[in-house]
């Protein structure tokens, strides 16, 4: 019989992306014990589920999850890169218009002449228009910070509204590089595009390192009258640096998806309420993609776009009874020790895969025999081993 994993939803997820699930799953927001959670938004804490084997985030960022302890536990952490991509891109170069045109402080003029005539409203409009001349984003030049899968979609955006582009980011991605315009200038000096930009467009994860990121020293680097914007998270912008600039001339303009108590009340602050993935297209794409990531993990141990454990794909052979997964702090001789006991207990291995990010190891070991309680007893024994599991191979 199919073994059947228990899944737990956490928010809304896409009908469309747990309708790939199937019949060997149970799924939903009540589900007791999970297996597997998939979640967009909502904060879990891995602690809170003792036979937890991964959790899928439906969307980029993970920092409403407890990763590092995933990690000592021996769970796969995964998120959907480049799912809300064009999404986020479109809302960011929506409210990028609306700033530059002033187009939200002329439709709030053009409601205050309700009731008027014609007449009226037309001589108010002729006198009044000049308050609301704006720019065009053509010939300004965009800096983007990080050049992920929405980086790169917001420079190629610029690229394509004619202004010019100038990109950052220490640790770039081959393939997101492959992906970028050759109209796209890439540099590795953060200075050099706040230096020269007119926008300053920030597409970084929250992490220790970027917390704070846009705060006082970061903004003194940009030029004088520019425009910042924050679709990444909030915390990675320092709020209080920002109406400072904004205040003193420093900055011309804030957008950001994450409205707080602070930036709402100033009046060059443009907010979206977090709007950024919120479309029927991207909820979809990133629902089908994490239901892929977490089902295939679940049923075969295969792994990609996970953000703690290595990339690890494979198909089990038909000489494979059981693929033996073994999750291991990344040290010498692991492989040696886990080869060593099954062959000791003469079971044949029919592959052996080994992957590392530098920190875990995750091994996918098929073989051709069932594979006794007492010989997994070793392997978790040893002092290194994060985790194991068993799932049976059916041909």
């Amino acid at each position: 019989m199919e073994e059947i994993f228990r899944i737990k939803t956490i928010n809304r997820i896409a009908p469309e992306g747990l309708a790939l699930f199937g019949p060997y799953f149970q799924v939903g927001p009540d589900i007791p014990n999970p297996n597997g959670i998939i979640v967009r938004s909502g904060k879990v804490d891995t602690d809170d589920y003792p036979e937890l084997l991964a959790v899928a985030r439906a969307g980029a960022g993970v920092n409403n999850i407890s990763v590092d302890k995933a990690t000592r536990q021996g769970i796969c952490v995964f998120n959907t890169p480049g799912a809300n991509a064009n999404a986020v891109s479109e809302l960011l170069f929506a409210m990028l218009g609306v700033v530059m045109r002033h187009i939200h402080q002329g439709v709030e003029f053009c409601k205050e002449l309700s009731g008027l005539d014609d007449e009226a409203i037309s001589r108010a409009v002729e006198s009044q228009k000049t308050k609301f001349r704006g720019a065009e984003l053509a010939g300004k030049t965009l800096g983007v910070v990080g050049v992920g899968k929405i980086g790169v979609m917001v420079a190629n955006g610029g690229v394509q509204r004619q202004m010019k582009v100038v990109a950052f980011d220490p640790f770039p991605a081959i393939e997101n590089i492959h992906s970028l315009s050759y109209d796209v200038k890439l540099t590795r000096n953060l200075g050099a595009v706040l230096q020269q930009a007119d926008i300053v467009s920030i597409h970084v994860p929250l992490n220790q390192k970027t917390r704070g990121l846009a705060g006082r020293e970061f903004i003194a680097r940009m030029q004088p009258g520019a425009t910042l914007i924050n679709f990444s998270r909030g915390e990675i912008v320092d709020d209080e640096a920002v109406l400072q600039a904004l205040d003193a001339g420093k900055l011309e303009g804030y957008i950001t998806d994450f409205p707080n108590s602070k930036n709402l009340s100033h009046p060059r602050v443009l907010a979206s309420p977090h709007l950024g993935a919120s479309t029927e297209e991207s909820e979809e794409n990133c629902a089908c993609l994490a239901v892929s990531e977490l089902k295939d993990y679940l049923e075969y141990g295969t792994i990609s776009r996970s953000v703690n454990f290595p990339t690890v794909e494979s198909i089990p052979s038909g000489a494979c009874n059981a693929r033996l997964i073994m999750i291991n702090k990344d040290i010498p001789g692991m492989i040696g020790f886990a080869s060593n006991i099954i062959g000791t207990n003469r079971i044949n291995i029919a592959s052996y895969l080994n992957e590392s990010n530098g920190a875990i190891g995750y091994n996918i070991i098929d073989v051709e025999s069932p594979i006794p309680p007492d010989v997994i007893a070793q392997i978790e024994a040893h002092p290194d081993v994060i985790r194991t599991r068993v799932i049976p191979c059916h041909n």
